[in-house]
């Protein structure tokens, strides 16, 4: 769901994509492409986003789940941005086994935001290998114009590399809209974090 967390958003960029340029319009650079800074669909055309400057839409891997999109600035270990849009109910935000023993709980219409932000950790837990996991905030918000919620929290991941990370997110008729950015503690994170508050405030559903 998120493109390996980075190594598991680096796995929700278990989130990644590529394909003409986030919404249409970019350059291929291998197998990412530039987003320019402009307005963009993502998340298979559920909501449209405006960033204020480029970033790098991250390839879609095998865990990714129909309904998400993954960029990234500085590379996915480093940071990433996810959008889950439109998951519908009782959907998975990652690809799981049928027989694992550990599975990320499904998506349900009815979640409370504390539920849903159980579930994340689960994913950061059991598909993204996160060591420790510390809530620091959940809250009301309001994303894209519907009454919603916010989240941050604070993670050490496999790799033993301090991260820290803000999902802002509503439920709409039923159906799961996400935008997260995870990142490097120190200096990706607050470096990153005004330019996802910018693509937040510019969020619109598409119906």
């Amino acid at each position: 769901m998120f493109k390996k967390i980075l190594a598991p958003f680096a796995a929700l960029a278990l989130l990644a994509g590529c394909a003409g340029g986030a919404g249409g319009g970019g350059f291929g650079l291998g197998s990412y492409w530039l987003v320019q800074p402009r307005s963009h669909s993502v998340a298979r055309d559920s909501m449209r986003v405006t960033p204020t400057i480029a970033w790098n839409r991250i390839p879609r891997g095998p865990n990714d789940i129909a309904r998400e999109e993954n960029w990234t600035l500085n590379g996915p270990l480093l940071d990433s941005l996810a959008f889950i849009g439109g998951l519908e109910n009782n959907k998975r935000i990652v690809v799981q086994r049928r027989k694992a023993d550990r599975k990320v709980p499904n998506f349900r219409a009815d979640m409370s935001p504390p539920e849903i932000a159980a579930m994340i950790e689960s994913f950061y837990r059991i598909r993204g290998g996160a060591t420790q996991f510390n809530m620091t905030n959940l809250s009301p918000r309001q994303f894209a114009g519907q009454p919603g919620f916010q989240f941050d929290y604070d993670y050490l991941g496999g790799d033993e590399l301090e991260r820290r990370g803000r999902a802002v997110g509503a439920i709409v008729n039923g159906r799961f809209y996400l935008a997260l950015f995870d990142a490097a503690k120190m200096h990706y994170f607050p470096s990153g974090l005004p330019e996802f508050e910018r693509i937040v405030q510019s969020a619109q559903l598409r119906t």
